[in-house]
């Protein structure tokens, strides 16, 4: 049993800049304050959060959608990435991400979702 959970935000930027910013290192590590490095490529390898975060690229549709495969460093020893799935649509002020982080853990969607809300929603924006 796995955990998921959906989070919301509007950002004052547009989909493509939030697109770029997601999946570039230099400006992912600006949006978020941590050291991060990225790939804009489907199979590409990402870092986040001086290491604590690791994935890969799974779907990227420019400006619109970005799928990745997302772990911690704090998963248990032989759990599965999880599967983190962002949606960029135009809003009133910006963008609307939308975030999906699905097969998480068992008992870990609480954390994961604060930690989207303190770590990446509130200095991205």
């Amino acid at each position: 049993m796995s955990d998921s959970i959906e989070v919301s935000t509007v950002l004052p930027a547009t989909p493509q800049q939030v697109y770029d910013a997601w999946l570039g290192g230099r400006r992912h590590s600006k949006m978020t304050g941590g050291r991060a490095t990225g790939s804009k490529v489907i199979g590409g390898r990402f870092t986040a959060w001086d290491g604590y975060v690791t994935g890969n690229n799974l779907e990227l549709e420019p400006g619109k959608r970005i799928v990745q495969s997302w772990r911690t460093a704090e998963f248990p020893d032989g759990a599965p990435d999880s599967r983190l799935e962002i949606v960029l649509a135009p809003a009133r002020g910006g963008t609307r991400l939308t975030l999906r982080n699905t097969e998480l853990p068992h008992g870990d969607g609480p954390k994961y979702r604060d930690g989207w809300t303190e770590h990446y929603f509130a200095p991205m924006k």
